[in-house]
């Protein structure tokens, strides 16, 4: 059933569009491909690329087109995309969802994930993630066993930079500024389906579930 499953999570930060796609990605058997996770990796490494991307990162701005698509044209080369693959973070764009279809990807299904931007400040100021392996929590909806601790390696969560109240703000407006659009895109494709986020992670799941399932049905 999961065979060239092509999934994209639109959704303005905080709108648990990485929570969603772990369980989707166990569920269907395809791997998730998050971009800030690769960018937050390079820049914790120093790599050439995520000196570049740290200066966008850190005023809560997009990285520029060009570096995000290389990153995501050499992953979606590897074999484990074979099958199908969920992309967290990219498109961003117009033009990067452009340039996605300019790389032969076809997209079999776009779910934007609804949530107020009231909610998700009051969401992120209680979000910690691992510095080591990048897992993520929330102090109210998915607190790791002892709230201190990442539950997969050990390490001691920390609250990121881009999660402060200002940052994330900002990151809102650059959201419905340029990310946003992205829902008029897809749309026009007839493949954008919208989720409400709900209080209740599970029960957002079970919206996010259906909607595949109703996809993959027609």
């Amino acid at each position: 059933m999961s065979k060239n499953l092509k999934l994209i999570f639109l959704g303005a930060p905080g709108a648990g569009k990485g929570t969603q796609a772990d369980v989707i990605s166990e569920k269907y058997g395809i791997p998730t491909i998050s971009t800030g996770a690769m960018i937050r990796e390079a820049i914790k490494n120093q790599t050439e690329m995520g000196l570049a991307a740290k200066a966008y990162s850190d005023r809560g701005d997009l990285v520029p087109d060009e570096v995000v698509i290389n990153i995501i044209k050499e992953r979606l080369a590897q074999d484990d995309c074979k099958n199908g693959f969920i992309l967290d973070g990219f498109p961003r764009t117009v033009p990067q969802a452009e340039a996605l279809d300019k790389m032969g990807v076809e997209i079999s299904l776009v779910l934007s994930l609804e949530v107020e931007d009231s909610k998700i400040v009051e969401r992120m100021s209680g979000r910690r993630v691992c510095p080591k392996c990048s897992a993520s929590y929330h102090t109210a909806y998915l607190p790791s066993a002892d709230g201190v601790h990442c539950d997969k390696c050990g390490e001691e969560l920390i609250i990121r930079r881009d999660d402060a109240p200002e940052v994330v703000v900002s990151r809102l407006f650059v959201y419905h500024e340029q990310t946003e659009p992205l829902k008029e895109f897809y749309g026009k494709k007839g493949i954008l389906k919208l989720v409400m986020g709900q209080e209740e992670v599970a029960d957002t799941t079970a919206l996010t579930i259906a909607a595949i399932e109703e996809s993959l049905a027609e």
